[in-house]
């Protein structure tokens, strides 16, 4: 005689917050964006914590255009099997970063001066006001 022997396996039910959340994932970016919406529009501390919980995992930043932004990178670093091109490439990329750190470093000095044309005006203003007051005193 053969016995059947039947084990259960426990899975547990998600929580309605998990079912929730993956409702949402599946629906989108902008099912998440409308959750939040009505939240702040019903209960703003809803629609706070929906912002809140957002940011915090990510939620914004994990979708199809960023895995976009990530296969562009890629696609330079790749070669190509020319190796002209290739050279070509790496050296177009090598000129770009360098003229793109020149510029960075003009916006830099560029700030500094006019941080420093401010507070030149300021101290002078400052000077102004403390001669006009020994003055009067």
């Amino acid at each position: 005689m053969t016995t059947i022997t039947s084990e259960q396996t426990y899975a547990p039910q998600p929580s309605w917050f998990a079912r929730t959340e993956n409702w949402l994932d599946e629906k989108g970016k902008g099912a998440w964006i409308a959750a939040m919406v009505l939240g702040f529009i019903f209960f703003w501390p809803v629609g706070l914590a929906l912002l809140a919980y957002i940011i915090w995992s990510k939620r914004m930043f994990s979708g199809k255009s960023c895995a976009r932004r990530g296969s562009r990178r890629m696609m330079t670093t790749r070669s190509t099997g020319n190796s002209a091109f290739d050279a070509y490439k790496a050296d177009t990329l090598r000129r770009l970063e360098e003229e793109q750190h020149n510029f960075e470093a003009f916006l830099e000095r560029l700030r500094e001066a006019k941080d420093k044309a401010e507070f030149d005006q300021f101290m002078d203003e400052r000077a102004k006001r403390n001669s006009g007051d020994a003055a009067e005193a």
